[in-house]
């Protein structure tokens, strides 16, 4: 690659936070003009990399050269000047902030210093148009789901005429059709000149989407290699080090005598629930399929009593289950692992060991006082047992990767034996090592003869886990598939409503 084809330049860059080394001696060149991804487990360095890119982070060691120019970035707003941003994996968005003015924000239109909200909101109708993003322009942020605060950050990316754009994890809250429009977004954007950082864990769409892939582990680059010469596989081997099979346990159905664990009936809270029924048997796991918007996630929140349901009966072990909050659901056996593990799980300046005990203090203390050595033993037996990796059980949960914090929350719901385990979105954000420990785990609490709602986006691994397979629609439960029957192609015909469905 030649220096006029050579948009950035990492020389030996090194990184670390306190005593873990998040990058050593990286040397990294991205091309023009080019869609350049990046792939690694969890703290493996690649977010780190993006955000040294952005000037979110700055480098201990090394140089980082643009346009052939060797710069020192001190914010993302030096980063921005040379037309380079980042899209994070967590929405950075100003909750209480209109979708519009997060798009706008620091880059509106004005007239005599004053905002022209008129003509921003004829800017976003015509970015809206040629982007195919749609959004409420007037809609608080916070009110958005994980998907959609994407999206804002998308639109707020290109609104800002970025030359080189980083995407951390763009898609790990988009639905396949979604996914699809994004790439199309990013293959429009590398025709205007733009060049693509991407950051996923999602191989196959790192493959179908980039022009180059460089394979991270332990903070160094192991390789960089046209996406063309790469597979799944391999690339898995580079991550890891070692060859690993991309497969799901073996599913071993419940006992035929197996009592019903759930029985929801014509729960509804219109209008994102409508007379929805379902059950769970003891060792059984369900999937609940469907897009973003489809009624699953909030079907889960009222099970957990996170949300109040206008009708419907739940039932647990046979007898009727009225839960006014989560509190007397986790009394009852009831615990949830919510898709936004950030926002709505973890605590994540509190430290691992706090975070697992938190709803179980009555179990760790005395007189009212915690016992610090009772929380060490009983929480960190659970932290041991799951592989949560830190240098310390007193660490932030913030200093831990999406996969080890995905795991806190597990030992937090594992501290008791539940009798309904919900996961919304429980891989989401997480890399293929941890990926497959969830699904090892989510396999070995059915073998126990626990209920498992399962909720995800990602078709392949609702088939590859559950036993049945609920598909929503607008709030609606529209199908149901099970071992016979079940397979990507109906999942996604039900979802989509491309055809009638018996």
């Amino acid at each position: 690659m030649s220096e006029s084809e050579t948009h950035v330049e990492l020389r030996r860059i090194a990184k670390r936070f306190g005593g873990v080394r998040a990058l050593s001696e990286v040397d990294l060149r991205i091309a023009r003009n080019s869609i350049h991804a990046l792939v690694g487990e969890n703290g493996a360095g690649k977010s780190t990399l993006g955000k040294i890119l952005a000037g979110v982070e700055r480098a201990d060691d090394g140089e980082l050269l643009v346009d052939g120019r060797s710069v020192a970035y001190r914010s993302p707003r030096d980063a921005l000047l040379d037309g380079i941003t980042i899209i994070t994996q967590e929405p950075t968005l100003v909750p209480h902030r209109s979708v519009l003015e997060n798009v706008f924000l620091g880059v509106e239109s004005t007239a005599v210093g004053v905002v022209d909200e008129r003509r921003n909101a004829r800017r976003f109708a015509q970015l809206v148009a040629e982007t195919g993003i749609e959004l409420p322009p007037r809609r608080l942020a916070r009110s958005l789901r994980v998907a959609d605060q994407q999206k804002v950050e998308i639109l707020r990316a290109i609104v800002r005429d970025a030359r080189l754009i980083v995407m951390d994890e763009p898609t790990s809250a988009l639905t396949l059709d979604e996914s699809d429009r994004l790439f199309e977004l990013v293959r429009r954007l590398q025709g205007f000149g733009t060049t693509i950082v991407y950051v996923s864990h999602f191989l196959a769409e790192v493959l179908q989407v980039a022009d180059t892939v460089t394979v991270l582990r332990d903070g160094r680059v192991v390789r960089t290699a046209p996406a063309a010469e790469e597979t799944p596989q391999r690339l898995v081997s580079a991550m890891l080090g070692r060859s690993v099979e991309l497969t799901f346990p073996e599913k071993e159905p419940p006992a035929p005598d197996a009592p019903v664990v759930l029985s929801a009936r014509g729960l509804s809270r219109p209008p994102a629930i409508q007379d929805v029924s379902l059950e769970i048997r003891a060792g059984e796991i369900v999937g609940l399929a469907g897009l973003v918007g489809s009624g699953r996630s909030e079907v889960a929140r009222a099970i957990f009593g996170a949300d109040r349901l206008d009708a419907g009966t739940v039932e647990l072990d046979g007898k009727p289950l009225r839960l006014r909050s989560p509190r007397a659901a986790i009394r009852r056996g009831i615990v949830m692992l919510p898709e936004d593990r950030k926002t709505q799980g973890l605590l994540m300046l509190r430290s691992i060991l706090d975070n697992v005990t938190l709803p179980h203090l009555d179990t760790v203390s005395t007189a009212g006082v915690v016992s610090s050595r009772a929380e060490r033993r009983d929480a960190g037996r659970l932290v041991d047992s799951l592989d949560v990796r830190t240098r310390s059980k007193t660490a932030r949960v913030s200093t831990l990767s999406g996969g080890n914090q995905q795991k806190v929350l597990f030992a937090r719901w594992l501290f008791r034996t539940p009798k309904l385990f919900i996961a919304d979105e429980p891989t989401r954000g997480v890399d293929v090592g941890a990926k497959l420990a969830i699904y090892d785990l989510l396999h070995g609490l059915a073998k126990k003869g626990i209920a498992v709602l399962l909720i995800s986006s990602e078709h392949e691994e609702l088939l590859g886990l559950a036993h049945r397979v609920l598909v929503m629609r607008a709030g609606h439960v529209v199908a149901e598939f099970d071992g016979g029957t079940m397979s990507e192609d109906a999942v996604l015909h039900a979802a989509f409503a491309t055809e009638r469905v018996a």
